[in-house]
């Protein structure tokens, strides 16, 4: 399985306009038909004006195969793309590998979470150590709230890893962090994994309405 986390800035203003088009029509020729939408958000701290979505599949073969049906899709190419085209500003994508033995999760408890993504840009060859570093370090941070997926990139920006959390509300975030500065294990791995990583970046996400992780 592979993963694939698409970044789309909006032009100001034009958000909600993009989200309902993206819901009434884009999903609606879409679907699943052309890889699985695992996750969609709207940023609410970082940047903003962008729309986040976490797509799966069997492999980079079968990616490349879907997106040449999507591109061939009529519906798709005449009726959704030529509207949100104007506006999107940028695009960014990753082509993600799930690290092994923490899986796509989602959530515990019912109700709409708020997500984070982070992503760390390591030194080269030290995310096979970082990962390392942290899946040691998992359980003490899991005690507080749980992962909901961890990833290495494939392509796109190299010798990165993401990870994906959530939460109640952004108040539940703000006590688990203040909760985690205070655990020695966690700590430990902290001073570990932090000589490793040369850039670090947080967006904190809104699931959309039609988004499979709420």
């Amino acid at each position: 399985m592979i993963y694939e986390l698409r970044t789309y800035t909006l032009s100001p203003g034009t958000q909600p306009e993009y989200l309902r088009l993206n819901r009434d029509v884009g999903r609606k020729i879409r679907g699943d038909k052309y890889g699985k939408l695992e996750g969609a958000w709207t940023t609410e701290f970082g940047t903003l004006n962008q729309y986040v979505h976490l797509w799966s599949y069997p492999d980079l073969n079968e990616r490349e195969r879907l997106r040449q049906a999507l591109a061939k899709d009529a519906a798709w190419t005449k009726e959704y793309v030529p509207q949100i085209r104007p506006l999107i500003l940028t695009q960014e994508n990753k082509i993600l590998a799930s690290v092994e033995s923490v899986p796509l999760t989602r959530p515990l408890g019912g109700g709409k979470h708020v997500y984070e993504l982070r992503s760390y840009r390591l030194s080269p060859g030290k995310v096979p150590e970082w990962v390392g570093h942290f899946k040691t370090g998992l359980p003490a941070r899991e005690k507080y709230s749980k992962i909901v997926g961890l990833w290495t990139t494939e392509a796109g920006l190299l010798n990165q890893v993401v990870h994906l959390w959530a939460y109640n509300d952004l108040n539940h975030r703000a006590e688990v962090r203040s909760k985690t500065v205070q655990d020695p294990e966690w700590q430990a791995f902290l001073k570990k994994g932090y000589p490793l990583v040369v850039h670090m970046e947080s967006v904190v996400l809104m699931p959309t309405e039609v988004s499979p992780l709420d």
